[in-house]
């Protein structure tokens, strides 16, 4: 346990800021899961709508420290990707 009154005030800090980080972390990764839904239900335009929410929620927990920049790019690559797959084979 904390000795100092610094040391407690810390420890609510940083207890407020991972509650704060998961809300970010979990909503990022439900759009990502529902993207992934979408793009194998083989719906164009809605694929697309769930892409677009997904990277709009994983640039902003990038931006908010949640996860690694990198991480949020490699994910939305990879999103896009399999979206221009499957306008390929809707052609």
């Amino acid at each position: 346990m904390a000795n100092t009154k610094s040391a407690k005030k810390r420890i609510e800090r940083n207890e407020r800021r991972r509650i704060r980080n998961r809300y970010h972390l979990t909503r990022s990764r439900s759009y990502d899961k529902k993207a992934r839904a979408t793009l194998t239900s083989g719906d164009v335009t809605e694929a697309e709508e769930a892409i677009r929410l997904a990277v709009k929620e994983l640039d902003h927990a990038a931006s908010k420290g949640v996860i690694h920049a990198n991480k949020a790019s490699r994910r939305k690559s990879r999103l896009m990707k399999q979206l221009e797959e499957l306008k390929a084979e809707s052609r």
